[in-house]
């Protein structure tokens, strides 16, 4: 994928994850999205927010949205959801636009998978 596609996918994602007029909302539009986790590794260390890393709180790492930003995010594995909190940036790698922590990721049952599609919504 080009940098210019990839910037214009990058953009459009952030528009409707912002609450756009044609953004998602309770019964709106998602996007699909890779998703990692982290777990350990951070546990207890401050997030870019400046609050103590969790791994047992359902709370995500996203690289632009507002600290706070509540999303629904379902497995397109498991069928699973759950609602996160954005509460620090990342994640590093360019090709994921979303990493949780440990806590989501078992609720998904994704933790086994390192790297897995989810469905990103707003709540």
């Amino acid at each position: 994928m080009s940098g210019s596609v990839r910037r214009a996918l990058i953009l459009l994602t952030l528009a409707v994850l912002a609450g756009c007029a044609s953004g998602p909302d309770r019964g709106g539009d998602a996007v699909v999205v890779l998703a990692s986790w982290y777990g350990q590794e951070l546990h207890g260390r401050r997030t870019a927010s400046g609050e103590r890393f969790d791994m047992n709180e359902l709370t995500a790492a996203h690289r632009q949205l507002p600290f706070g930003t509540r999303l629904r995010v379902r497995s397109l594995d498991t069928g699973r959801e759950v609602v996160v909190r954005i509460n620090d940036r990342g994640p590093v790698k360019r090709e994921r636009e979303i990493d949780l922590s440990a806590a989501a990721a078992r609720a998904l049952g994704i933790q086994h998978l390192g790297v897995a599609r989810v469905q990103l919504s707003r709540e």
